[in-house]
C-alpha cells in the first residue's frame, strides 16, 4: 500500500525534474542553436557544377567556425565570472590588441624566443587585469567607468607603440601551428579553448570561489558581513580576465600570422552578447559556463551562416548584417533577463489592487 502511494509521488517528482531541465535557459538556447544551424545548413549550402557541396554544410566551414570563434569564446569565458559578480570589463578587446602587439615586439624587436615572449605576454595581460582590479577594489570606482578608461588606454598604447602602421609578421611555422593547423582532428586552438573552458567551469561550479562570486553578485554587502574577502575575489576575476585576454591575443596572432594594433576591435561586444545570451544575469549572481559556451556557439553560427546566404553574398554585407543581428541578440537577451523581474514586481501590485477594491453591495 505504501509502495503504491509513493510511486505516483516519485513519478510526479521525476516528471517535474525533467520538465525543469527541458525548460532551463541553457536547453532553450540549445534548441535555438539547433534551429539556427539547420536553417543555415539548408539556406546557405549549395552544390557546384562538379556536384561538390559548398557553403555552410561543409566540414571545412564547421572547422572555420571553431577556428574563428576561439578568441571571442575565450573573452566570453573571461567575462562570465566578471558579470556574475555584477561587474563588467569593456577593455578585454583592447587588451587583446595590446598583448598581440607586445608579443610581436618582444619576439621581433627584443629577439626573445617564442616561449619566453608568450610567457611575458601572459604576465602583461595579468598585470593589465590587475590595474582594473586595483582601481575597482581599492578605489571603489565603478567597473563600467574604469574599464571604459582602460579600453581607451590599452588601444591607445597599442597605436602608440606601432605608430599606427607597424605590423609584426613572419612568425615561425611552429608558432603558426597553434592557429592554422589541426591536432587530433580539430583546430589546435580549439583544444586550448576547451582547456580554458574546463578550468573556468571547475572554478565557477566546483569550488568555493564560484559560490563566492555568486554571493558577491547578489549581495556584496551581505558577503562582507558573512566574512568573505570581497575585494580579493573581485580582484581575482579581473586578473583572470586580463590573463585570458592575453591567451586570446596569442591565438589571434597565430591564426592570422600577424600582430597589429587594431586586433580584437569590437570583440568585447560579441563576448558580452555571448555571456548574456547564455543566461548570465547582468545584475549578477547567476550564470553558467555551459550557457556561455552555447551563447558563443550561437553567435559563431550566426556570423558564419550569414556569410553563406546567397542574398548576403550578393550584397557583400556579411559584416554589416552580423553586427546588426548581434546587436539585436544582445537587446533580446537583455530584455529576456529583465522581463522576469518586471513580471514578478507586477504580480504583487495586481494582487494588492484587486484586494483594495471593495465588494459591490447588493
Amino acid at each position: 500500500m505504501s509502495t503504491a502511494a509513493h510511486a505516483p509521488a516519485s513519478f510526479n517528482r521525476y516528471r517535474r525534474d525533467w520538465r525543469a531541465l527541458l525548460t532551463r535557459h541553457e536547453m532553450l538556447l540549445l534548441y535555438v542553436l539547433i534551429a539556427e544551424w539547420l536553417f543555415f545548413y539548408f539556406a546557405g549550402t549549395s552544390t557546384n557544377r562538379r556536384g561538390v557541396i559548398v557553403g555552410f554544410g561543409t566540414w571545412d566551414r564547421q572547422f572555420d567556425i571553431l577556428r574563428h570563434s576561439c578568441e571571442i569564446g575565450l573573452l566570453a569565458l573571461a567575462l562570465t565570472p566578471v558579470i556574475i559578480t555584477a561587474g563588467i570589463d569593456l577593455s578585454v578587446g583592447s587588451l587583446l590588441g595590446l598583448c598581440a602587439i607586445l608579443f610581436g615586439k618582444l619576439w621581433h624587436d627584443a629577439g626573445l624566443s617564442i616561449p619566453v615572449a608568450i610567457g611575458l605576454t601572459l604576465g602583461i595581460g595579468a598585470l593589465a587585469g590587475a590595474l582594473n582590479a586595483v582601481l575597482i577594489t581599492a578605489l571603489r570606482l565603478p567597473p563600467l567607468i574604469v574599464t571604459l578608461g582602460t579600453y581607451s588606454l590599452f588601444r591607445g598604447l597599442a597605436e602608440a607603440i606601432t605608430r599606427g602602421s607597424i605590423t609584426y609578421t613572419d612568425f615561425p611555422e611552429t608558432f603558426l601551428f597553434i592557429g592554422q593547423e589541426r591536432w587530433l582532428g580539430l583546430p589546435t586552438q580549439a583544444w586550448i579553448f576547451l582547456l580554458v573552458a574546463l578550468a573556468m567551469g571547475l572554478l565557477l561550479h566546483r569550488t568555493t570561489y564560484g559560490r563566492a562570486f555568486r554571493t558577491i553578485g547578489l549581495a556584496p554587502e551581505g558577503a562582507r558581513y558573512a566574512g568573505l574577502p570581497v575585494e580579493r575575489r573581485l580582484a581575482l576575476v579581473y586578473v583572470l580576465a586580463g590573463l585570458i585576454a592575453a591567451i586570446a591575443a596569442i591565438i589571434y596572432t597565430a591564426r592570422l600570422g600577424q600582430a597589429k594594433a587594431d586586433a580584437g576591435t569590437g570583440y568585447e561586444l560579441f563576448a558580452i552578447t555571448a555571456v548574456v545570451l547564455g543566461g548570465t544575469s547582468i545584475f549578477g549572481g547567476t550564470g553558467t559556463i555551459v550557457g556561455t559556451l552555447l551563447g558563443v556557439a550561437a553567435i559563431a553560427v550566426l556570423k558564419n551562416g550569414l556569410a553563406c546566404l546567397p542574398v548576403v553574398m550578393r550584397l557583400n554585407a556579411a559584416e554589416e548584417m552580423s553586427g546588426l543581428f548581434t546587436g539585436a541578440l544582445l537587446l533580446a537577451a537583455l530584455t529576456a533577463s529583465v522581463l522576469p523581474k518586471i513580471l514578478s514586481n507586477l504580480r504583487p501590485r495586481r494582487h494588492s489592487s484587486t484586494q483594495s477594491i471593495p465588494p459591490l453591495s447588493p
